[in-house]
């Protein structure tokens, strides 16, 4: 079963289109059918997250961060095959990639940077005023007198 019929639940809900979409991305393979480039996802305190990617070989010029519709995407451009050189093992990667990520409502990326051939994109959970728990006073009605 490659998709899941969500029509009932769109009867009575408003402003959920984004979870069939995001159900689709996750019964759908990886588009890069492989785990490259390797990545961490980390909570970094309340309302903080980091992703963690491993680039060795890209430089910032090569790498591409966008946010779309509270969808993260990283790129990187390939790097050219270096030419006269002969390996007899290549273990380390740079071919071109694409990662995207999902993200809520709420979150923002805050910053990123590349460092010791590790990116590191910053992620910021910030729950409007409006979204926010309250407590409601329950008002009660003195007797008259």
């Amino acid at each position: 079963m490659n998709s899941f019929d969500l029509s009932p639940l769109w009867r009575s809900s408003i402003g959920f289109d984004r979870v069939g979409r995001l159900l689709d991305s996750l019964a759908a393979p990886d588009a890069a059918g492989n785990g490259y480039p390797p990545y961490n996802i980390e909570k970094t305190g309340e309302a903080g997250y980091r992703i963690t990617m491993a680039v060795a070989g890209f430089r910032e010029a090569d790498l591409d961060i966008n946010v779309v519709e509270n969808v993260l995407t990283i790129r990187g451009k390939g790097q050219p095959e270096p030419e006269g050189i002969r390996y007899l093992h290549r273990g380390i990667a740079a071919r071109a990639f694409e990662r995207k990520f999902e993200l809520a409502d709420s979150v923002r990326v805050a910053g990123a940077q590349l460092l010791n051939g590790l990116l590191h994109v910053d992620l910021l959970r910030e729950i409007p005023e409006h979204k926010r728990p309250r407590r409601i006073e329950i008002a009660s009605q003195q007797a008259a007198a």
